[in-house]
């Protein structure tokens, strides 16, 4: 099978190509989640002429398979928990993950947002952007935030996602676009022929413009 997306760069001029409806609107604001996202994320708010900024969620991993989310959290104590997969934890094991994962999300809200202001949503329109969907997690507790900030309309932009991850983050955000929705979905990995991790220098130039 032909591997749909070049890179993340890619990604985020198909998903800008299905957004154009948005373009030099003042209102708007996309937000990339770290970091895999944020590079998808500033294709399209280039592309579309709108701001630009990003949002810190962490995924809570299992313990023996890092990569398994049973959850997420969010800036200001926002947590969403899949309770299918937190099942197989005790509390003691999903107080310690959050624990961890809450230092890192501060270490990295520290270092991608030095110096800005807490965002302000109240009355925007909100485009989250990541490069993918695997248990749609992050970007449902990303919702939640963005709701919590009186956004006023949540739209999530994805170029693949599974099918039980659409389902549960269509639920939540105002709108879902996903540009794919393979039924033999096993991570978000396999839709990309480079799929690097991305640093946080990468990150961090991106936001300041020098990405």
């Amino acid at each position: 099978m032909e591997t749909p997306y070049r890179d993340r760069v890619a990604a985020g001029e198909a998903l800008a190509s299905r957004l154009k409806h948005l373009a030099d609107r003042p209102d708007v604001v996309v937000l990339g989640l770290v970091r895999g996202g944020i590079p998808v994320a500033a294709v399209v708010a280039a592309e579309l002429r709108v701001q630009l900024d990003v949002l810190v969620i962490r995924k809570l991993g299992l313990p023996s398979e890092h990569e398994v989310a049973f959850g997420a959290i969010g800036p200001d104590g926002v947590q969403v928990l899949n309770a299918e997969v937190a099942g197989r934890l005790d509390p003691e094991e999903i107080a310690e993950v959050v624990r961890a994962e809450t230092e890192e999300l501060q270490r990295r809200a520290e270092l991608y947002r030095p110096g800005r202001p807490p965002l302000d949503l109240r009355d925007r329109t909100v485009v989250i952007v990541d490069d993918g969907l695997a248990t749609g997690a992050t970007i449902r507790a990303a919702v939640m935030v963005c709701r919590r900030l009186c956004a006023h309309r949540i739209m999530v932009a994805v170029p693949v996602g599974s099918v039980g991850a659409c389902s549960a983050v269509s639920a939540v955000a105002d709108e879902l676009l996903c540009l794919l929705r393979p039924a033999d979905f096993r991570a978000v990995g396999q839709f990309y022929e480079d799929f690097e991790q991305v640093s946080d220098d990468e990150v961090t130039a991106t936001l300041s413009g020098r990405g």
